[in-house]
């Protein structure tokens, strides 16, 4: 873009354009408008003048002639006053009581010799209408009107269409300013609220008023921003618990590695074997505590903007793959498996997450020797169903409405390893994909999980 034309854009704003637009529209049918009053009204005069010109040249050949000393005169000459009236002979003799005879041409003296049966023109020179009619032997009457009148009415109708044109043009800039001022005022609104989230980060609604489009755009800039600020708030909230949740371990962590370092100083009493290695132990875990919730963290931060690629998903594929994980550290805990067709759109890598999460959580709360049930089948809504259940201690009520909720652990999970966000991350997956996480109690006494899913039967 050339930097020529950015100050003749920014010149001409929107509420300029509107305006010009505006009276741009209204001159242009102002303008049409006047230009077929204009002709339509000169046709109209002039065949007027024609129609009575026509008139009184018939009544001046029908008329009776008088006697007026030496010549006959038609005694329709006695009658005009505002019309030239003559008869022209074969010869090109003009014959004109008033003195003051007619344009005369080769069309009128056609009409005298009979080769024409009459004449209507205008003549320039003279500017008048001239009809000529045969008069008798040889002659033609021939009365010529004068326009200069239906000009001038012309001219005063041109001035005064010109000036109704010119107000109407200023009325419609004014109209067209008023309009675009109280139009654009809620694109004004957005442009500041925009300036003001880009300058400040704050992110109150703007009032909304009226239900037209702006309004309607109004809203959904308000939808916008509740978006975006609900969006920083579970990031905020985020930071906040995993810098809890991080605090325990790592104080945990630096105490044990202060007390190693203070035993291997000069001088310094030695720690027993068993204390070192119950340190080293506490540190080991520590460590994998710490590593799991970044890994965790991590996972939450990408899924929140997620970029995979959708493609069809085969829901028992995804549940044999995530049982297979977790066979392999699930100890002597067994699995009950009963599994139905199903098939959806969606990210199998982070369904599959979802549930080998759903049963390492039900692994973890299992007695030695447990039994893990797990199915999956349609309910007949156009949805299908996963659930997990384990035989477990089960899931108090006043937290079954919590364990989706991050770094939210029971009482009973305190004392377990873990981050806190593995049911999250099922939560987010599912919710992703359109479906609902739920928890209950299962018919073993356990927690029974479960996620539904939008699809169709395999």
């Amino acid at each position: 873009m050339s930097t020529e034309t950015l100050p003749d854009r920014r010149r001409f704003s929107l509420r300029a354009r509107v305006t010009l637009l505006a009276a741009a529209c209204v001159a242009g049918a102002v303008a049409l408008v006047s230009i077929g009053a204009y002709f339509t009204m000169a046709e109209s005069l002039y065949q007027q003048v024609d129609d009575r010109l026509m008139q009184r040249a018939e009544a001046a050949v029908e008329a009776p002639p008088v006697r007026n000393r030496l010549q006959q005169i038609p005694s329709a000459f006695l009658t005009t006053t505002d019309i030239q009236i003559g008869l022209l002979s074969l010869e090109g003799e003009m014959n004109s009581p008033t003195g003051h005879q007619p344009a005369w041409g080769r069309a009128e003296l056609d009409v005298a010799r009979g080769v024409q049966p009459m004449s209507l023109r205008t003549d320039a020179r003279t500017n008048t209408k001239v009809i000529a009619l045969p008069g008798g032997p040889g002659e033609a009457m021939v009365l010529a009107q004068s326009l200069e009148p239906t000009n001038d009415t012309l001219r005063k109708l041109a001035v005064v269409l010109f000036v109704v044109s010119g107000a109407g043009v200023v009325v419609a800039a004014v109209a067209g300013t008023a309009v675009a001022r109280g139009g654009l005022r809620p694109v004004e609104k957005l442009t500041a609220a925009t300036e003001r989230v880009a300058t400040t980060g704050d992110l109150r609604p703007i009032p909304v008023s009226g239900d037209d489009e702006l309004a309607r755009l109004t809203a959904s800039f308000n939808t916008m921003l509740g978006a975006v600020a609900e969006a920083q708030h579970r990031q905020r909230q985020l930071v906040a618990d995993a810098g809890h949740e991080l605090r325990t371990p790592l104080t945990s962590l630096r105490t044990n590695l202060e007390l190693l370092l203070a035993a291997d100083k000069q001088d310094a009493p030695s720690l027993p074997d068993k204390d070192r290695a119950d340190i080293e132990s506490d540190i080991t875990g520590q460590l994998d505590e710490v590593t799991q919730l970044i890994g965790d963290l991590v996972l939450l931060a990408s899924a929140d903007h997620s970029g995979a690629e959708v493609e069809q998903v085969e829901l028992v594929d995804v549940v044999e793959r995530a049982l297979d994980r977790a066979r392999r550290r699930a100890g002597d805990v067994r699995f009950d498996v009963r599994l139905q067709p199903w098939r959806l759109m969606g990210d199998a890598s982070s369904l599959e997450r979802a549930v080998l999460n759903l049963l390492d959580n039900a692994v973890k709360f299992s007695p030695p020797s447990g039994t893990v049930r797990v199915r999956s089948f349609p309910v007949g809504d156009g949805t299908a169903v996963i659930e997990v259940a384990d035989e477990g201690p089960g899931i108090a009520e006043e937290d079954l409405p919590k364990v989706f909720d991050r770094f939210y652990r029971s009482l009973q999970a305190r004392t377990l390893p873990g981050s806190g966000l593995g049911l999250a991350i099922v939560k987010q997956a599912v919710e992703t994909h359109g479906g609902a996480v739920y928890a209950g109690q299962s018919r073993e006494g356990g927690a029974l999980l479960t996620i539904r899913l939008p699809g169709a039967p395999g």
